[in-house]
């Protein structure tokens, strides 16, 4: 592979093409997550000679791929409505099939908020629980991915999911938009 083989390169890109689009697109990249990856496969193929042997692929790549997505959010103006239009895209992604209506309904009420819960983390705390819970990557691997020490890894994804409990309302209550809508009610029945 570090010899340039282009096509054992292409079994590569073959084999982590889905889960380095998934990674952009959930790391912020939107509409543009298709551009970012294969800008990253292209970064990647260039810098074979600086792959270390024995060394995991995936994390490697999908840490070029983190990158090429934070480039992208350079631009100040594109970036806020890059990370909503992202985020709001996820949902689809955290869909589970049931076949119990009621609970579906309940699972889709749950997924909105955890949308809206993760669009209200810092940038660096949703890469984090984006990585460890929506990627389902371990903590080296999240850490090889963001450019992390471990240890970073671990007290970001520990304030993070302290935030989005706080962010998110408890199983089985009412969803957050219901008890603002039922909140209101009562305030104005004052």
């Amino acid at each position: 592979m570090r010899g340039g083989d282009p096509d054992a390169y292409a079994e590569l890109v073959h084999r982590h093409a889905q889960v380095a689009v998934r990674t952009a697109s959930l790391l912020g990249a939107g509409s543009d997550a298709e551009d970012v990856v294969q800008e990253a496969f292209v970064k990647a193929y260039h810098g074979l000679s600086r792959f270390r042997d024995g060394a995991a692929f995936r994390p490697w790549l999908l840490r070029i791929v983190a990158n090429e997505t934070m480039n992208l959010h350079r631009t100040a103006t594109r970036r806020s409505a890059r990370e909503q239009s992202a985020w709001q895209r996820t949902e689809p992604l955290l869909n589970a099939d049931t076949d119990d209506p009621a609970a579906a309904v309940l699972s889709v009420e749950r997924r909105t908020d955890l949308v809206h819960g993760l669009s209200q983390l810092s940038e660096a705390h949703r890469r984090v629980v984006t990585c460890r819970y929506l990627l389902e990557l371990d903590e080296a691997e999240t850490a090889t991915v963001l450019g992390w020490a471990r240890g970073t890894v671990k007290s970001r994804l520990h304030r993070a999911l302290r935030q989005l409990a706080k962010a998110l309302p408890p199983a089985g209550t009412e969803t957050g938009r219901e008890h603002d809508d039922h909140t209101k009610e009562v305030d104005h029945g004052r």
